[in-house]
C-alpha cells in the first residue's frame, strides 16, 4: 500500500472536479467520500444530487478563508493530497476499511491527528477498487499550520502496519534513496505523445548509458548532447559547474518551452557532486589501444575484475569486509555500469534482456551507505574498456560473463539482504532474473554443441568420479541436470590441455556454492570455461594447449552463435538505441 503526498496546490475545487470527474481515460467509476473530518458526514456531490462541488469546497476551505481575512501573510499552496493505492495482487477493501486507512494517514502525517478537535479538514474520496484520494485543506481551525515534518515517512510507516493488520501486500521499506514515481501526469502526457517512457525515465536511461563512456562530468554532458539529449549546465561566475539539467526533446510546457529536469530529481545518483565523484576515478590508466593489445580481452579481464568483487562481496555480507560497507557498496555501484556496458554492446538479440536487468539493477546501486569509488577502478574501468574494445565478444568469453555477472547480482542481493535493504535486494534479485534469461539464450548454442561431442561412456564415468569426489554435496543434482553432457565436454577438454579436474571443479565450487544453482552442471560450465581459458590461471596448461595439434588460440575458440554483433561507433560517438 503506498501513500503517495503530491506537490501542494492551490485549488480546491479544481481537485475536486477532477476526482468526481470521469478521469483522463474514464476510470473514474461511482466517485464518493469514504472518510471525512465531519463525524456527522458530510453531503457527498457522488451520492447526493444536491450537493455541488461548490459547496463542498467552500466547507473544506472555510479555515483558509477565516485565516487569510484577517491581518497578516495569506496562505498559498493550502491543498494538500496524497493517494492510497492498494497492490494489484490484494483482496478488495471495503468503503469502511478504506476508511480507517485515511483516518490513519492523516492522523500520522499530521494532518487531523486523532482526537484533536482543531485538526484540519479533510475527505477521502474513492473512485475505484484499488485506491482512494485524501484531499485535505492546510489551515486549523484555530488557525495555525499543521506540523507535517517527516509526514511522507510517517505515512509510509504507518502504510506498513495498516499492510500487517489487514493482510495486504507487503511493500518493502524504504531508506530516501529511491527515485521518483512517475506521476499520473507524466504517464498521461507518455501516452498522449505515443511514449513508451515517462521522460524522467527516459532521461535516466540516458545518462546511464553515458556513464561508462565518460571520464569526466563535461565529456558526460557532450555524450548525452549527441545522443540527442537537451543539456542544460547551471555554472559559477567562475565557470565552475554548479549543477545541471536536461530535457528531452519534444518534452514542453503549456507555453511550448523545452522542459528541464535536474540531475538529482531523476534518481538521487544522478546529481552533479555524485556525477562528480563517480567519474573521478573512471579515467583510464593507459591508452585504450595499449588495454586492446595485450593478450586477454577485454571481456576475460572484466571477468577476472568480476571474481574480485564476488570475493569482497561475500567477505562483507559474512561481515568479514570493510565494516561500514563503502568499499562494497562500491563494487555494486560499477557492476551497475558493467551491466549496461555489456548491455550497449552485445549481439541485438541479447539487449532487451540486458536493458531489463540495467535498469532493475539502478536501485540496488544505491543506499545510504556512501561508496568508495576508488575501490572499484578496475570495475569502472572494466566497463570503459567494454565500450571501447574494437572487437566483439570473443568465443565463449561473453556467456562466461554473463555467468559472472549472475553471480555478482545475487551476492548483491545477499549484501543488501544483510545490511537490511530490503527494496534494493528486491531489485538485485530482478536484475538476476533477466541476467539469468540472458544466459539461457546466449549459451543455447554452444551447450548443445558440446553435449552433441560429449565423450565416450568410459570418458565420463570417470568425470562423473571426479565430480563425486569434488562436490560430494551436489554430485547427485549435477549428473542429473540436462547440462552435465556439455560439463563433461568441458571437463575432457581441460584435461587435454593440462588441467586436473577434481581441481578444476573443487576452485569452481569454491568460488560459486551450488546450493540455491537452478541448474549446478549450468554453473560449474561457466566457471571451469573461464579458468581453463585464463592463462595466468595455470601457465603449464597453457603451454600444453598450446603444444596440442589441435588447439585455436585464445579468443578463437568457438562461438556462441552464429551471429555477429552489431557495428558499434567510434569512441566518445553514441550508439544507436533499440529501445
Amino acid at each position: 500500500m503506498i501513500p503517495s503526498i503530491k506537490d501542494p496546490g492551490n485549488n480546491t475545487r479544481g481537485l475536486l472536479a477532477y476526482l468526481y470527474g470521469p478521469g483522463r481515460n474514464d476510470e473514474h467509476l461511482d466517485p464518493h467520500i469514504v472518510a471525512s473530518f465531519s463525524p456527522l458526514g458530510l453531503r457527498d456531490p457522488g451520492r447526493d444530487p444536491h450537493a455541488t462541488l461548490t459547496q463542498l469546497a467552500r466547507i473544506l476551505d472555510e479555515p483558509v478563508n477565516l485565516r487569510n481575512s484577517g491581518f497578516g501573510k495569506k496562505v498559498t499552496d493550502h491543498v494538500w493530497h496524497c493517494p492510497v493505492r492498494a497492490a494489484k495482487t490484494d483482496r478488495y477493501l471495503s468503503d469502511a476499511e478504506w476508511g480507517e486507512i485515511a483516518r490513519r494517514i492523516v492522523h500520522a502525517a499530521g494532518i487531523a491527528p486523532d482526537r484533536d478537535p482543531h485538526g484540519c479538514r479533510w475527505i477521502a474520496v474513492r473512485h475505484a477498487d484499488d485506491h482512494i484520494h485524501i484531499l485535505a485543506t492546510t489551515v486549523r481551525h484555530d488557525g495555525r499550520r499543521p506540523k507535517r515534518h517527516n509526514s511522507g515517512k510517517n505515512a509510509q510507516a504507518e502504510a506498513r502496519l495498516i499492510e500487517k493488520e489487514l493482510g495486504l501486500h507487503q511493500v518493502q521499506p524504504g531508506d530516501g534513496t529511491g527515485e521518483r514515481r512517475p506521476t499520473q501526469a507524466e504517464m498521461h502526457k507518455a501516452e498522449r505523445l505515443g511514449w513508451q517512457q515517462t521522460s524522467r525515465a527516459w532521461l535516466q536511461d540516458r545518462i546511464r548509458d553515458a556513464i561508462p563512456h565518460a571520464t569526466n562530468v563535461e565529456e558526460l554532458f557532450a555524450y548525452l548532447q549527441a545522443d540527442g539529449v537537451e543539456v542544460k549546465p547551471r555554472r559559477l561566475p567562475s565557470g565552475d559547474l554548479q549543477g545541471y539539467s536536461v530535457g528531452r526533446p519534444g518534452d514542453l510546457n503549456a507555453k511550448g518551452e523545452q522542459i528541464y529536469i535536474p540531475g538529482g530529481k531523476i534518481a538521487p545518483d544522478l546529481s552533479l557532486p555524485r556525477l562528480q565523484t563517480l567519474l573521478a576515478v573512471t579515467a583510464p590508466e593507459e591508452h585504450p589501444t595499449a588495454r586492446r593489445n595485450r593478450p586477454s580481452s577485454s571481456w576475460q579481464r572484466t571477468t577476472d575484475a568480476l571474481d574480485h568483487a564476488h570475493q569482497h562481496l561475500t567477505d562483507d555480507a559474512a561481515g568479514g569486509g570493510d565494516g561500514d560497507g563503502s568499499l562494497a557498496q562500491a563494487q555494486i555501484t560499477a557492476l551497475g555500469d558493467i551491466i549496461n556496458a555489456t548491455a550497449q554492446t552485445v549481439p541485438t538479440e541479447l539487449r532487451a534482456e540486458l536493458r531489463a536487468a540495467t535498469r532493475a539493477f539502478a536501485r540496488a546501486q544505491r543506499s545510504q551507505i556512501r561508496a568508495d569509488h576508488q575501490a572499484a577502478a578496475d570495475l569502472r574501468r572494466a566497463a570503459r574498456d567494454i565500450i571501447h574494445a574494437g572487437d566483439g565478444p570473443d568465443g565463449n568469453a561473453l556467456t562466461v560473463m554473463i555467468a559472472a555477472l549472475v553471480w555478482a547480482a545475487i551476492l548483491t542481493s545477499r549484501w543488501h539482504q544483510a545490511r537490511g535493504h530490503q527494496q534494493q535486494a528486491h531489485a538485485a534479485q530482478q536484475a538476476v532474473q533477466h541476467l539469468q534469461a540472458t544466459y539461457d539464450h546466449a549459451a543455447a548454442d554452444q551447450l548443445a554443441a558440446l553435449a552433441h561431442r560429449q565423450p565416450k561412456p568410459e570418458v565420463a564415468n570417470t568425470l562423473a568420479g571426479d565430480i563425486r569426489s569434488a562436490v560430494p554435496d551436489h554430485a547427485a543434482r549435477i549428473l542429473a541436470d540436462p547440462n552435465w553432457p556439455a560439463l563433461a565436454t568441458v571437463l575432457a577438454d581441460a584435461k587435454a590441455l593440462g588441467h586436473q579436474p577434481r581441481q578444476l571443479l573443487q576452485e569452481a565450487a569454491t568460488r560459486r556454492e551450488l546450493t540455491t544453482a537452478r541448474m549446478p552442471a549450468k554453473v560449474l560450465l561457466g566457471r571451469i570455461q573461464h579458468t581453463s581459458r585464463n592463462p595466468n590461471h595455470n601457465p603449464a596448461a597453457e603451454a600444453a594447449r598450446l603444444r596440442s595439434p589441435v588447439a585455436k588460440p585464445l579468443g578463437q575458440q568457438p562461438t556462441l552463435t552464429d551471429t555477429t554483433t552489431t557495428p558499434r561507433p567510434p569512441a566518445g560517438t553514441p550508439p544507436r538505441h533499440t529501445r
